[in-house]
């Protein structure tokens, strides 16, 4: 049985576990990492990144779509496109590709010991590892868990058949005629909407009384009716209960059952840490419910041992886990780092898109501050007007007494990237004036992060 011994060993490498390793590495930390499966982990190989590249797709196939249909306004025909979603994949699959062998070539040249294999704890600071030429024993200093989340399946509709989680949702070969989808949250309504762009029939099961229902209200109002542009079916206030033949049985808002003709039942109702299969049992962690706590440097319970991302609660996102990674490998290299963000920036990647850092109006009120909030909209703003997209809006939110900005979302087309312009007004702790007073070129979408400023003070110049 082989043995190595390291300072840094980090179990998975998905976004914060390969970001920890790579600058743990920069750092002369003699560091080593496990994956069971690719690196990149759900995010690069089955989430983020192949969820938007179809999602782009889709969005192309439908802009087509009209122009053939002489739909379009800027006089542009073509003939009836079509799709070969084989094809679709096979280049969402290359994109993966590339960026998976990316990771690895980063991880090699910060100098980072890559092992294939599934890790397992013997204790706090060995770990047995399943290698396709055998087993591995890892002793390590400090250990870094980063083994992320996994599709919550409910127990009456569990995975397979016709019943698919996102991840067999993104490998498809040919579009489904019906797809019922069980969840509306981003994940579910994010590949809903491509779905329906590409020719399904789409309906949207929500157990909640609003689609996306962590967002307010009116962030929600322009994706709901553009859900219904596009034809897809909502059901809000509704429970799916099971398997009926080749139908799903819900439960409606009126209690009344059901029977929803489907060729596949993608289930979207969350993600859950994966704790199972890696021996956690053997290590005494404190848990805040089924997560592991930490503290403001990512240290769990036990001595020299740190965990990052998705199992250690939400908001479950791979740049918070980025973020934490890299802390961590400057801690174990000797620099001083604590955990201190202002806000972490979340995209939603819906038709509109939706974006937030910060405070909502109503957290805002909730936590006691007297506020002011500014809005703009996109259909005053020339440049969404000139590509056709001029749904949504810009809001700030702001102290009353001192115009510090408390927080800042956005709905419209191609919002996501605004947020990088948000998360660093509010960490930066800008004041209405700072945004009002920074010129902003012309024409462009950001003008409206501008102007919900200047409307927050009182004096928008465009409405």
């Amino acid at each position: 049985m082989k043995e190595i011994v390291c300072k840094l060993l980090v179990i998975g490498a998905g976004p914060g576990g390969y970001i920890c390793a790579i600058r743990a590495g920069q750092l002369g930390v003699d560091t080593v990492i496990v994956e069971a499966v690719k690196a990149g982990g759900t995010c690069l190989n089955i989430g983020c990144i192949p969820s938007k590249a179809l999602i782009h797709a889709a969005e192309e196939f439908e802009r087509v779509t009209h122009m053939a249909q002489a739909k379009s306004p800027l006089g542009i025909s073509v003939e009836a496109p079509n799709l070969d979603l084989f094809k679709t994949i096979a280049w969402k699959d290359g994109i993966v590709g590339r960026l998976n062998s990316g990771v690895l070539g980063l991880l090699r040249k910060a100098r980072v010991k890559i092992v294939h294999g599934r890790a397992k704890f013997r204790d706090g600071k060995t770990v047995e590892v399943e290698t396709e030429t055998g087993m591995q024993v890892i002793r390590a200093e400090t250990i870094v868990i980063a083994t992320g989340s996994e599709p919550v399946e409910l127990p009456f509709l569990p995975f397979g058949g016709p019943v698919i989680s996102s991840t067999e949702a993104l490998s498809l070969k040919t579009v489904p005629p019906k797809l019922v989808v069980v969840g509306g949250g981003y994940i579910g309504l994010e590949l809903g909407t491509a779905f329906a762009k590409l020719g399904s029939n789409v309906t949207i099961v929500e157990a909640t009384s609003q689609i996306l229902p962590q967002y307010d209200a009116e962030l929600v109002k322009p994706v709901s009716k553009r859900l219904a542009d596009l034809g897809i079916r909502v059901l809000t206030g509704a429970r799916a209960k099971g398997l009926s033949g080749n139908a799903l049985l819900i439960e409606t808002s009126e209690g009344a059952e059901e029977q929803l003709a489907a060729d596949k039942i993608l289930v979207t109702v969350g993600r859950k840490p994966r704790t199972q299969g890696w021996g956690l049992d053997e290590l005494d962690l404190d848990r805040a419910g089924n997560f592991l706590r930490i503290d403001d440097r990512c240290r769990t319970s036990m001595r020299g041992i740190h965990a990052i991302g998705d199992i250690t609660g939400e908001p479950m996102l791979a740049h918070r886990a980025m973020a934490q990674g890299e802390m961590v490998a400057e801690i174990v290299a000797g620099k001083k780092r604590i955990w201190d963000k202002r806000c972490i920036p979340a995209v939603c990647f819906t038709d509109p898109e939706i974006v937030t850092a910060g405070l909502s109006p109503d957290e805002a009120r909730a936590q006691g501050y007297e506020i002011r909030v500014g809005q703009f909209p996109f259909n005053a703003n020339g440049r969404a007007m000139t590509m056709l997209s001029e749904e949504g809006f810009v809001r700030i939110v702001a102290r009353a007494d001192s115009n510090l900005v408390l927080g800042i979302q956005a709905v419209g087309s191609g919002v996501s990237e605004l947020s990088s312009a948000f998360a660093l007004a509010i960490e930066m702790g800008a004041r209405l004036e700072d945004i009002a007073a920074t010129i902003h070129a012309h024409p462009t979408r950001s003008e409206g992060f501008q102007e919900a400023a200047l409307k927050a003070l009182g004096h928008a110049l465009h409405i």
